[in-house]
């Protein structure tokens, strides 16, 4: 008699052939999302920042300053969270989506701006006429979230450089300080009433 345990061993896939499996399928539902998406989010977007802009030329700017400061700015902060200690590779990979879909306002803007297809050209019509002066701000205020945060980068280096430097310093002195010295009685001869 056969044990059936070994049979049911004998037919097990190893775990890299359900891995790829998983990765094929995710594969494809990726590139579907993508091929759909591009048809679709381009004209929506452009539509949503023309509802708020309405055309006014100072709003399409703000509306611009903002998005693209704010999310680029939150991105930076996760991924600055997520990647300043030693952490799990899932770990990593999960912080890693969260940024992206913090920075999802500005990369389809520069889907818009970049896209070749029907949807991307439509939704920059949209954005010219009904938001004036999106795009280009958003730009501005991407660069400038990036600048801020790294000259607070610089500055908190600075300061934990600096820190380090004090500290060791402070081991030196500590090593090199002398012996309290014994008590000394003054010279013969000096003025006792000193």
């Amino acid at each position: 008699m056969s044990d059936p345990q070994a049979g049911k061993q004998e037919r097990r896939r190893p775990g890299w052939v359900r891995g790829a499996v998983v990765a094929a399928l995710g594969a494809g539902a990726v590139v579907l999302a993508v091929l759909l998406g591009s048809a679709f989010v381009p004209r929506w977007w452009s539509h949503r920042i023309a509802d708020q802009a309405q055309g006014n030329f100072t709003a399409g700017i703000s509306l611009g300053l903002f998005y693209g400061f704010v999310f680029t700015l939150l991105p930076l902060l996760v991924l600055r969270f997520a990647f300043r200690k030693r952490r799990r590779l899932q770990t990593w990979g999960i912080w890693l989506v969260v940024a992206l879909v913090l920075a999802l306002p500005n990369l389809v803007t520069l889907g818009i701006v970049l896209g070749t297809g029907n949807a991307a050209h439509a939704g920059e019509r949209t954005l010219d006429v009904e938001a004036p002066g999106f795009r280009t701000s958003t730009l501005l205020g991407a660069v400038l979230a990036v600048a801020g945060f790294l000259g607070v980068e610089y500055l908190l280096a600075g300061r934990r450089r600096s820190r380090r430097r004090l500290d060791s310093l402070e081991e030196e002195l500590a090593g090199r300080a002398p012996e309290a010295p014994a008590h000394v009685d003054p010279p013969s001869g000096a003025d006792s009433r000193l």
